[in-house]
Formats: structure tokens, C-alpha cells, sequence
């Protein structure tokens, strides 16, 4: 019987954070996989860390180059801090003689020639090394020896059942260079694991991994992000909250104002998503920024994700407002990152929140929206994205706070580039309006999933002393409109002119 039907193997890690988690626990031992993409991908930096992994737990381990010389290859493991002890390289590479007009093929054509020799070398260096970890790259330079589709194919299932005799965990590396053919190896392999570069019109480069099959396992599908560090790759498993399911119960937060509570019902509840949504310069971030104080005094951990402003800058206006964010900070109560939009994948994003989350932070606040949508690819999956990690947070009992700007200042027909009105949970309203010849601010809570909250409009200032939450704004009408009118005053005539 085949030595790859006797049953289930026990998983190998690949050495990829990240990626054992897509692939169900790791690689299944003494299996054939594909690892696929175009130059530049990081196939050479994933299969030295699945190399590197195996060294660590002292197994032997083989790294066989068609291509590529050994000291090209230790010099880019170098790069990410790896001194390569343990992994051994052999070359396959055609001889100098190759150059010589008069060692070329005249009867014989080569394929018939140099795929024997090559085969003969590979073999050798596997009998004398006896790896339970093989790294083979690339397939395209045994494609192009075999010259045929039927030669290429029965040469690569050869090598898979003489590995799997050996009990042999492989790696093959195609780097999509040969004419075609890939499909050919797809069918042989047990998992197809494919990367892939793209370039936007703006920004770093974004890299993206799919599993393409993988027998016999329930592996996550979809596009996951990755990215190549110092250290190697790094895999961002796509979010998927359902997963990660938990019920329990959950208890109010308060903001630390007692008339802000009152708005709200009692406080924001653990696991919802609340949306602070309005003009620039209304207090968006300074109200924010009062929850994580209140959650910090508390001695609550809290995470911030900036997105259009610095840290110090950030830290610098909580402080003149009486909250000082930087206290928490120093007591390790408060994370602040501050991200580039440019530079970051939706999955980093993602991963870096979820990371907060096992941290134990309980509020989490993301500022801007309109600066994380710039991290997305495609805005028309920006909901997407955000549906399945507010999910995921609030199904950890983390109370999500995002900022959303509005473009308009005065007027009932704000717009925001990211409308995420119906995915959040609650949704508080910032508004400027005009009474007495003063520009002022009020504040309404115009959603609450989950309980009662109050529905007036009310007088919102913030000065040295912190935020101040007004009586209800009853005098007036239109306040939303920007430019209210009161409520007491006599209407004008008919006719002005009598």
C-alpha cells in the first residue's frame, strides 16, 4: 500500500506565522506541496523557513537549487538574521562545459541528456543527506529540461512516490517562468499554495496568499495578506468571525460624563461597535479619547489606531482637554499605533486588532474611518472588511469606537467617504450649528442597538477643563440644519411691507 494512504499525518508547522493557522494546524508529514508565484513572491524566504523550523527541532533538512547558487542563498537568509546552521544546500547547476561549443548536443536532444543527469544528481543528494525536509527549486528549470508536457509530468511523479518511500516532506518551488504546465503539477501534489504580487497606483507593494487545495483538510479559504519582514513572511489569516463565536455577559462602559451616560442609556456596552460620525474639528477624537481615559482610570487596557494623526500629537491635545492619555501610556494600560495607510493591508490591520484584543484591551478605538478605507484595495469591500472584524472584536467583549469625518460643515446633507452607519451598533452624531452670531456644537445619540438612549440634541463644548455635555437644546429647530431658528420668537409677517 502507499505510504501516503495509511492514514492521517501528523502536522508539520511551516515555520510561517500565519500560515498554519490557513492550513488547519500546519503540513501534513511525508506529503508533496507546491509552492507557486511569480519572482519576488517570497517562495525562497517561505521554504528557508519551513527549512529553518525543521533544523530547530533537529531534523534533517535539504535544500536542493536548480538555479540559484548556495552562497546567493545564504546571503539572502542573512538579510532576514538567519545563519542557515543545520539547513543543507546543494547545488544542481549545469557545469562551465555548458559554455564550450564544442560540448554541445549534436544526435542527442538535450532534454534526453541533461533531465537524466539532473534526476541522477537530485536523487544522489537526497540518498546522502536522507531529509525529512526537502526544498526543490525550481520546477521550471526541470519544465524546460523535460522539453514535453508527458516527460515533465511523469518526472515529477516519480520524484513524488520516491520521496514519499523515504518518508520525505517536500516543497517544490515553480516560479511560473516555464512554458505553462503548472496545472500538470497542481493535480499531482497534495497542496497548492500560491502567491502573489500587486503593485497599486499608490504605495508599497501588497502580497496576497491562497490556498488552492490542500486534500483531505478543511483549510481557510479566500486571499490572505502577507508581508516580507525581516524574519521572513508574515501571514495574515483572513478574518473570519464566525469562527470565534463566544456569548457571555456583558456590562456598560461608562465615558466618566455623567451627562454623556444619560445620552447613551447608561454607557456603550461591551461587544458594540459605536460610530462617532461628523464635521472636522467637532471633538470626534477628544470624545474617543474620553472613553479610553475612562476605561484606563478603570484600569481597563485600551487600544488607538491612527490613521491621520501622530501619536505625540494625539497625546499632546488630550492632555490640554484634562485627559492624560499619557499616564496610561507609561503604565501600560494603553497602546497607541499610529498607521500608514499606504503601507498596510486590510489582514495587517485586522491582525493587529485582533492582537490587541488577546492583549485584553476592552476599548478599541480606529481613527479615522476615511484613512482606514484608504487601506483597502477596493472600497466596495470596505464593508466587508469592517463587518467581519467588528463582529470579531465585539465577540470578544471589545467595545469598538470608530471616527468617522463628514465632509460637509454646515447642512443636513453630510457625506463621509466611508458610511458605516449601518454596520455599527450605535451611531453618535457631532454637529455644528449657528445661535446668537457663535459657531457652537451639539451632540445626539441617533442610534442604539440593544437598549433605550435618549433622543434630544444637546449643547456639546470642550475647553481646558475637558468636555461638557449641556441641557437639551429645546429652544430651537433645524439645529442639524447648521443654521437653527428659535423656537420662541414670533413668525415674521406675511408681508414685510405692512
Amino acid at each position: 500500500m502507499d505510504k501516503q494512504d495509511t492514514g492521517a499525518a501528523r502536522p508539520l508547522s511551516s515555520g510561517v506565522p500565519g500560515l498554519d493557522t490557513i492550513l488547519a494546524g500546519g503540513l501534513a508529514a511525508e506529503r508533496l506541496y507546491l509552492i507557486e508565484g511569480e519572482p519576488g513572491t517570497g517562495k525562497t524566504t517561505l521554504a528557508l523557513q519551513f527549512l529553518n523550523e525543521g533544523a530547530r527541532l533537529g531534523e534533517s533538512v535539504l535544500y536542493l537549487t536548480l538555479a540559484e547558487t548556495a552562497v546567493e542563498l545564504r546571503a539572502g537568509a542573512l538579510s532576514h538574521g538567519w545563519d542557515m546552521a543545520g539547513v543543507r544546500v546543494e547545488e544542481i547547476l549545469p557545469g562551465e562545459e555548458v559554455l564550450d561549443p564544442a560540448q554541445q548536443y549534436t544526435i542527442f536532444h538535450p532534454a534526453e541528456i541533461e533531465l537524466g543527469l539532473t534526476s541522477a544528481r537530485i536523487l544522489a543528494a537526497i540518498e546522502r543527506h536522507r531529509p525529512s525536509r526537502l526544498v526543490l527549486d525550481s520546477l521550471s528549470e526541470l519544465q524546460l529540461q523535460a522539453d514535453s508536457a508527458l516527460r515533465y509530468r511523469r518526472q515529477v511523479v516519480a520524484l513524488k512516490q520516491y520521496l514519499a518511500s523515504r518518508a520525505c516532506t517536500a516543497l517544490f518551488i515553480d516560479d511560473r517562468s516555464g512554458p505553462g504546465g503548472d496545472l500538470q503539477v497542481r493535480s499531482i501534489v497534495h497542496c497548492v499554495i500560491a502567491l502573489e504580487l500587486l503593485s497599486p497606483a499608490y504605495g508599497g507593494e501588497r502580497r496576497r496568499l491562497r490556498v488552492v487545495k490542500y486534500r483531505g483538510v478543511a483549510f481557510r479559504g479566500g486571499l490572505h495578506d502577507y508581508k516580507i519582514c525581516r524574519g521572513g513572511l508574515r501571514v495574515f489569516p483572513r478574518l473570519v468571525a464566525a469562527e470565534t463565536r463566544r456569548d457571555g455577559p456583558r456590562k456598560r462602559l461608562s465615558s466618566g460624563l455623567a451627562g454623556f451616560d444619560a445620552l447613551c442609556g447608561g454607557g456603550l456596552d461591551e461587544g458594540m461597535s459605536t460610530l462617532i460620525s461628523g464635521p472636522p474639528g467637532t471633538g470626534k477624537s477628544t470624545l474617543a479619547s474620553q472613553f479610553v481615559h475612562a476605561a484606563t482610570a478603570r484600569g481597563e487596557a485600551c487600544a488607538m489606531f491612527l490613521f491621520e494623526e501622530s501619536r505625540g500629537k494625539l497625546l499632546r491635545r488630550a492632555a490640554a482637554v484634562g485627559l492624560p492619555l499619557a499616564a496610561a501610556l507609561a503604565a501600560g494600560l494603553l497602546t497607541i499605533q499610529q498607521i500608514d495607510p499606504a503601507e498596510l493591508s486590510p489582514g495587517e490591520f485586522s491582525q493587529a486588532a485582533v492582537d490587541a484584543a488577546d492583549r485584553g484591551a476592552r476599548v478599541l478605538v480606529i481613527d479615522s474611518l476615511n484613512g482606514y478605507m484608504n487601506a483597502v484595495p477596493d472600497e466596495r469591500f470596505l464593508n466587508t472588511y469592517l463587518h467581519e472584524l467588528l463582529n470579531y472584536l465585539g465577540q470578544r467583549g471589545v467595545a469598538t469606537i470608530l471616527v468617522g469625518v463628514q465632509q460637509n460643515v454646515l447642512g443636513t446633507a453630510m457625506t463621509t467617504a466611508a458610511d458605516a452607519s449601518y454596520v455599527a451598533d450605535n451611531v453618535i452624531m457631532l454637529r455644528y450649528f449657528e445661535a446668537e452670531g457663535e459657531v457652537r456644537q451639539a451632540v445626539s445619540v441617533f442610534k442604539k442597538r440593544g437598549g433605550p438612549h435618549a433622543r434630544t440634541i444637546h449643547r456639546f463644548q470642550i475647553d481646558a477643563a475637558g468636555i461638557a455635555i449641556g441641557p437639551a437644546l429645546r429652544g430651537f429647530h433645524g439645529i442639524l440644519t447648521g443654521v437653527p431658528t428659535d423656537a420662541a420668537a414670533p413668525p415674521p409677517p406675511w408681508n414685510s411691507a405692512s
